[in-house]
């Protein structure tokens, strides 16, 4: 018998098919706060991690409120990426069949990559009721006055950080900028950086904001594991890592596309095969690259922050971090590719001293690193890295106090400083002896 929690919300006949049929039993974290302060036509911030149920927290209620005998556009759906525009999309197509309203409720997708004249005209001639699709192009539309959004009831702004990263955020403003002022807006986004809040101060007025924390972090079957970079080339630590893991699958991540382009260059020179997915590709380019990842061409691919976000890559055995995100959502969104549906899974970072402060910020929440270091691909245990730095401290004091002990001679003569220096030497060969034997008593 289904459990019935989400009758609580005061949803009508058709949205309640929808959950019926998507086999909903009880309303996740985030659709128990979104759901009744959507319905209320509330404005808001939501934030929570991947896999969370966001996309149907704000599809059902905004379902709920359509009324489809209004043939206008009633609300918009906007994301980064065409491929989270149609995955979106996909969802929207799935509720309108489950709903029964595949000749009423109407949805578009508008996204880049597709005849525009095409397009236009069917905007034109066939109002849609539900509008998917990216900023830049939905922005085309309007212009073209293939679509009119004045009307529109809610507007919907997800992966907002995003959003802002690939350089969207502007387009967006453009788009609400042609709304009527009082639209729902409802914003989602996994951080909220600096460059985010003008944009939501503009926007939204007294916005309901939640937030989701997640005790766990990344799935318990997770393991995390720490190497040092050094000074070495990323590249050469991770043809490395590869002769000591036989992954199904490996995202190699980094941060913005000029370091994945380098990166992929950099591996394909040392005869391993990537593929590359970040934001600066071609639509034909991400779509074939998206394909080849599906028919499993590729054992290793390279990516920006773009594939931790929506894109469903099925079979991902490992994430490595060539470079450390700066955030700790990020972090979370990368290795949420792996363990997924109970699998195991394995994340691997390279880090320098600067990831130090996001490590130790990541461990209060309760996830657990394990130093290692790998040699012609066997994989070796290490020292952390205060460990590391208390070592270091050590000898350098050893090497003051052995200095101390030799006394310069009242009458130089060439060559004393060489001979000051081999003294140095041997009173820390006998310092370190004695802290040896000190250690064994």
């Amino acid at each position: 018998m289904r459990n019935h929690s989400f009758k609580q919300y005061a949803i009508n006949k058709s949205v309640d098919q929808i959950i019926n049929q998507l086999s909903f039993f009880e309303p996740t974290p985030i659709q128990q706060e979104v759901i009744p302060a959507a319905l209320r036509g509330e404005s808001l911030i939501g934030q929570s991690h991947t896999g969370s149920g966001k996309t149907h927290a704000y599809l059902l209620p905004l379902f709920n409120q359509l009324n489809e005998e209004d043939n206008h556009v009633q609300f918009v759906v906007t994301a980064p990426t065409r491929e989270l525009a149609m995955q979106i999309y996909e969802e929207v197509k799935k509720a309108i069949q489950y709903a029964d309203k595949n000749e009423i409720w109407k949805a578009k997708l508008v996204i880049g990559g597709t005849d525009k004249q095409k397009m236009i005209d069917k905007l034109s001639s066939n109002p849609p009721h539900i509008v998917v699709g990216t900023p830049g192009r939905i922005l085309d539309m309007v212009k073209e006055e293939a679509l009119d959004l004045h009307h529109a009831n809610a507007f919907v702004l997800d992966e907002a950080d995003l959003m802002v990263d690939l350089g969207f955020i502007e387009d967006v403003d453009q788009i609400l900028v042609r709304m009527d002022e009082d639209v729902q807006t409802l914003v989602f986004s996994a951080t909220i950086p600096e460059r985010l809040q003008p944009f939501l101060k503009k926007y939204l007025t007294n916005p309901t904001h939640i937030q989701i924390q997640d005790d766990k972090p990344s799935p318990e079957s997770m393991e995390h594991r720490l190497v040092a970079l050094r000074h070495k080339n990323p590249a050469d630590v991770i043809i490395n890592i590869t002769k000591g893991i036989q992954p199904y699958l490996a995202i190699i991540f980094t941060n913005g596309k000029e370091q994945a382009n380098e990166l992929a260059s950099d591996l394909l020179d040392r005869g391993l095969e990537t593929g590359l997915l970040h934001g600066g590709l071609s639509p034909r380019e991400r779509k074939r690259m998206l394909k080849e990842l599906q028919s499993l061409k590729y054992q290793y691919i390279v990516a920006t922050d773009l594939a931790s976000r929506g894109i469903d890559i099925q079979g991902v055995s490992h994430v490595i971090n060539a470079r450390m995100p700066k955030e700790e959502e990020f972090y979370i969104h990368r290795v949420g590719r792996t363990a997924r549906a109970g699998l195991e899974g394995t994340a691997i970072n390279l880090y320098t001293e600067e990831d130090l402060p996001l490590i130790e910020k990541l461990e209060k929440r309760g996830l657990t690193f394990t130093y290692y270091e790998v040699k012609n691909g066997e994989w070796k245990e290490a020292k952390s890295y205060k460990e590391r730095q208390t070592r270091t401290r050590k000898e350098s004091d050893m090497e003051k106090q052995a200095k101390q002990m030799v006394r310069k001679p009242k009458k130089v003569k060439p060559g004393y400083k060489k001979k000051m220096k081999r003294k140095a030497d041997q009173n820390l060969k006998k310092i370190k002896r004695n802290s040896y034997r000190g250690k064994q008593k």
